[in-house]
């Protein structure tokens, strides 16, 4: 499964066709493209059951992205701490936007809600923020917002991630499809995959507790992947 790895660390469809080609495989780029949309489903399934041990202060931003031509924003949300890539989402608006779908699958993937939100000036934060954190319940969480500067380092983590989803992104020459697998595919080579300086070497799943073993972790992703989707199978049919 290395050219799973060899496409999302930067390669294009037709580079890893090639990488492929020398190792005695010879299928077209649809088709690899056609296995990544499967693995990548796969192991998203999988990665869903996990839950990340992250910390109480949790940051979300927007970037555009062309999708079929169209921009469109991807809305993120990631750990302050860990920098895990909690979640995503796309959208067709930044302003109209609705965030509160992505706050919710927040806090179903960690099981928890933050003490502290962190989030640019965009209206549609804080009023997702007043529906799903700002609750009767206490302790409440305190939304923090940041009107973005030329050389605003307040939301810095967030714009690093930015960066590198643009930098896939110009290797795509943008997305073909809007239920495209590679920006999954690339939360979790971003998540359990990439070692991150800031974090001492550690991948971001390996700060939440989150241990893949094995020198490719795309193939024990994988191999748990297929194994759990085995069991759930077989728990189903007794």
């Amino acid at each position: 499964m290395g050219w799973v790895g060899l496409y999302f660390s930067g390669e294009s469809l037709r580079n890893t066709q090639k990488s492929l080609r020398l190792l005695g495989v010879e299928v077209s780029h649809k088709t690899v493209y056609m296995w990544i949309k499967k693995y990548i489903g796969l192991m998203g399934k999988y990665i869903e059951k996990l839950r990340p041990k992250v910390s109480d202060t949790w940051r979300a931003d927007e970037l555009w992205l062309k999708i079929k031509g169209d921009m469109k924003y991807v809305f993120a949300i990631m750990d302050d701490e860990t920098r895990y890539w909690i979640a995503q989402e796309v959208a067709e608006s930044k302003y109209k936007h609705d965030a509160r779908k992505i706050f919710q699958m927040a806090k179903k993937i960690t099981g928890k809600k933050p003490e502290i939100l962190v989030t640019d000036g965009l209206p549609a934060y804080h009023d997702a923020y007043k529906k799903e954190f700002w609750t009767a319940r206490k302790p409440r969480t305190e939304h923090v917002r940041h009107i973005k500067l030329k050389g605003d380092m307040n939301n810095n983590r967030m714009e690093r991630l930015n960066g590198e989803i643009r930098d896939r992104e110009k290797v795509m020459r943008g997305l073909k499809k809007e239920d495209t697998p590679i920006l999954k595919g690339y939360q979790i080579f971003h998540n359990y995959i990439r070692p991150h300086q800031g974090l001492n070497g550690k991948t971001p799943s390996e700060a939440c507790g989150i241990t893949v073993q094995g020198k490719n972790k795309w193939l024990t992703l994988i191999q748990n992947a297929s194994h759990h989707s085995t069991i759930n199978k077989g728990s189903s049919h007794p």
